[in-house]
């Protein structure tokens, strides 16, 4: 009995000893720690860029989105009356453009005629008052001699040198050539008169065109301003495509912030979505476990809420700085005490598959460290 008792101790010191030595072959190979979760860089608050009246919300927390999808709806009548304001805006805007384009066309045309007709009426006159004046002075040189044939006429009359008929032809040649002269004179007038009219005419034409270009810079302006209002419709528009609220990508609604007929601001948040595929872990490694490690290592990871169901990953990164560098309260050496305390780094895995895990569970985790 005693010898039995014996070989039972033995065998139970010889089990606890293999035991022992593959735990610490175990430790040996691997870096293990059990301050491990669960995390996702795609977490996402969806919110509106406009505020108004939620009318609707069609995804609860917990429900699966696709990319795209609409998830919420606000109250967009004010922005679609203000849409319908600013089209008709437009639209007359447009109708008195056009009117005024018609009118510039109209009157451009009519004064590109009137002032070639005035001028081409101008240079006529022009050539006939001078027509006229060189007439009147050919025909006063003419009357000149007539009145000298005239008064030598009538001294030969006196002393019947010649007969009456003759000098009365001189006479009747010389009153005739000085009513002609008087008439010419009267044409002269007149076409001096008509010069002025159509000079002014001109005149005219040249104001009204003035006038085209102040109707030019009214339908420049208008263009503008229909420029401007077309501008303000895009901005309209845009505030109604914001107004409807649509998935980024593919994932789960993480939280639910509010519900239908509620009024939110701008930027308020509405969902919080995940991507369950952009899930990895991440691990407070201590200093004393980061010999051996390296990026690209195997991982082993163990998930507590899933029974330990283990998932395969590998290390991704390795970040640079302690936990505690960017502690809100650094400790303080300058006294000159100092307590050494162990370091934790984090590491980032990369995990082969995600299905089932959630944000925030913890997770156990065996690195194989590099040889």
């Amino acid at each position: 009995m005693k010898k039995i008792g014996t070989i039972f101790i033995v065998l139970l010191i010889l089990f606890f000893g293999y035991e022992a030595f593959v735990y610490l072959k175990y430790r040996s190979a691997n870096a293990v720690s059990d301050a491990a979760f669960v995390k996702s860089d795609s977490i996402t608050m969806l919110s509106f860029k406009v505020s108004g009246k939620i009318i609707k919300t069609a995804k609860n927390e917990g429900d699966s989105v696709k990319k795209g999808e609409v998830v919420a709806k606000i109250d967009a009548t004010d922005f679609l009356n203000a849409k319908e304001q600013i089209s008709n805006a437009i639209k007359a805007t447009i109708k008195s453009k056009e009117a005024l384009e018609e009118k510039l066309k109209r009157v451009g045309s009519e004064l590109d005629i009137n002032e070639k007709i005035a001028k081409n009426n101008i240079d006529s006159y022009k050539q006939k008052i001078a027509a006229i004046r060189l007439s009147i002075k050919a025909n006063r040189t003419k009357l000149k001699k007539l009145e000298l044939d005239k008064k030598r006429y009538k001294k030969m009359l006196k002393q019947k040198l010649i007969s009456k008929n003759s000098y009365e032809k001189v006479s009747t040649a010389a009153n005739s050539l000085r009513d002609m002269i008087l008439s010419a004179k009267k044409d002269q007038t007149a076409a001096t008169l008509n010069l002025k009219n159509v000079q002014n005419a001109l005149t005219l034409s040249t104001i009204k065109k003035q006038q085209t270009k102040e109707i030019q810079k009214s339908i420049e302006s208008l263009e503008l301003k229909i420029k401007s209002m077309q501008n303000q419709l895009q901005e309209v528009d845009n505030k109604i495509g914001y107004c409807t609220l649509k998935a980024p990508f593919s994932g789960r609604i993480a939280k639910k912030f509010i519900n239908a007929n509620s009024v939110v601001r701008a930027g308020y948040p509405i969902y919080s979505i995940v991507d369950p595929k952009a899930l990895h872990v991440e691990v407070l490694l201590s200093e004393k476990k980061l010999k051996g490690v390296k990026v690209g290592d195997s991982v082993s990871v163990k998930i507590d809420a899933l029974n330990n169901r283990e998932f395969k990953g590998e290390v991704q990164s390795i970040l640079p700085t302690s936990a505690s560098t960017f502690s809100l309260i650094p400790r303080d050496i300058a006294s000159g005490e100092f307590t050494k305390l162990d370091q934790r780094f984090t590491i980032r895995i990369k995990l082969e598959k995600t299905k089932d895990l959630l944000i925030g569970m913890s997770a156990n985790i065996a690195i194989k460290r590099s040889k």
